[in-house]
């Protein structure tokens, strides 16, 4: 059996609860009620274990803030013996509108710390992303507070089907592979 291990990238803690930079955590935690599973917490990040027709899923929320996240799935990638091409890191992105799914087979960190720390703990840029859109409303210089602020209500009443999307395509890189999964999803 195939096993996965997807990363969700965030903040630990209530005050980063439904922020804008913690979209892994959420759609995560989506994922998880939908496979009818859930978290617990292990050594760097909550961890959840699920099999879907024949696929193994190893979800990961680390717990060791956004900037430290490569420790986490250095971690775990070693401890489940899962090979980069089956790392799938969700993460969120300021270059997206809202809502916005872009999957990736491999890329920069594009300016976020979170890829940024997976990209030099693994010593690679070459595993699959699925960036979640949540666009640029903010001031000049006002990039960290808009990424750790909460949603608007315009967003949290259109966040639930956008979450349900980025989970269904956790399931189309796993099945499908990430070439057929960026062509249904990025095109959306």
């Amino acid at each position: 059996m195939s096993k996965f291990l997807i990363a969700g990238l965030g903040n630990i803690g209530e005050e980063y609860v439904n922020t804008r930079h913690n979209i892994g955590f959420s759609i995560l935690d989506h994922f998880a009620r939908a496979a009818g599973s859930a978290f617990a917490t292990d050594r760097l990040a909550s961890v959840m274990e699920v099999k879907l027709r024949g696929k193994i899923f190893f979800c990961i929320k680390p717990s060791t803030y956004m900037n430290l996240s490569g420790r986490a799935v250095s971690y775990w990638m070693q401890a489940e013996r899962i090979p980069i091409q089956r790392l799938l890191v969700i993460a969120d992105d300021l270059a997206l509108p809202f809502g916005k799914i872009r999957i990736r087979k491999q890329g920069s960190d594009g300016g976020h710390n979170g890829l940024r720390s997976i990209i030099e703990t693994l010593g690679s840029a070459n595993f699959a992303r699925l960036r979640f859109g949540i666009g640029d409303e903010f001031a000049k210089g006002k990039q960290s507070d808009y990424v750790l602020d909460k949603w608007t209500e315009k967003e949290m009443a259109d966040l639930p089907s956008k979450i349900e999307t980025a989970a269904e395509a956790i399931g189309s890189f796993a099945f499908t592979g990430v070439e057929r999964a960026m062509n249904m999803y990025n095109a959306r």
